[in-house]
């Protein structure tokens, strides 16, 4: 049992789940956009949209946007922050049929005018969950470095990106794998114990079979 499993993570609360965690969704959003946030919607849903303008969620979100993390001090001024920075944001709610209780959807753009949109789930405790990136099913939680490939399913190709990543000598943590059908679109979702480089992400998103390749660093935020 890891002791943050006793007396919680270290953050700027008041809630586990409806602040630091909400930090670290809006965070981890950043870091897969890859550049700063020039424009957010946020919109909440469940306990997130119920209770969650009194547990600070709201600006713990907009506080992960900006880079900071569930123990930067700033939080309870990161609307402040973001006024000061540039960052546009609304908040609003959300239609998640099945949602997790404590969700958010965020339609991100970035300075460069990169559009993305995330959704994150708060698990309590600070742990998280990234259910979706652009409208495609995923699930990892932002401790590892992850690769996200998409892909159609097919022989081989599985075995083809577990090779170009043992052959940057980067050992797999967890995979899982989804697909909506036999033959159909599918997604790999891989942590890994260190970062993949540049330079193979690159090679992956020209593999046979490959559609798309998003990748989350767990480097500090620019």
């Amino acid at each position: 049992m890891n002791i943050f499993d006793i007396i919680g993570p270290v953050m700027v609360g008041p809630s586990s789940s409806h602040t630091a965690g909400a930090a670290k969704i809006g965070y981890v959003a950043r870091k897969i956009l890859a550049e700063p946030v020039a424009e957010a919607e946020i919109l909440l849903f469940g306990s997130f949209l119920a209770t969650g303008k009194g547990h600070g969620t709201d600006r713990a979100l907009v506080a992960g946007l900006l880079g900071m993390k569930p123990d930067d001090a700033r939080i309870p001024t990161s609307f402040e922050c973001a006024k000061e920075e540039g960052l546009k944001f609304t908040f609003g709610e959300a239609d998640l049929a099945d949602g997790h209780p404590n969700s958010v959807v965020l339609k991100l753009t970035g300075k460069s005018g990169k559009k993305m949109e995330v959704v994150g789930e708060s698990l309590g405790g600070s742990v998280i969950n990234i259910a979706s990136i652009d409208g495609s099913p995923c699930s990892f939680s932002g401790d590892s470095p992850t690769l996200i490939v998409y892909n159609q399913d097919a022989p081989g190709v599985v075995t083809k990106v577990a090779s170009m990543i043992s052959f940057e000598n980067v050992n797999i943590a967890t995979m899982r794998l989804i697909r909506s059908g036999r033959g159909g679109q599918a997604c790999m979702v891989i942590e890994c114990d260190s970062e993949v480089s540049q330079q193979a992400i690159e090679v992956l998103r020209h593999f046979p079979g490959v559609t798309a390749v998003t990748y989350y660093s767990t480097k500090e935020a620019f």
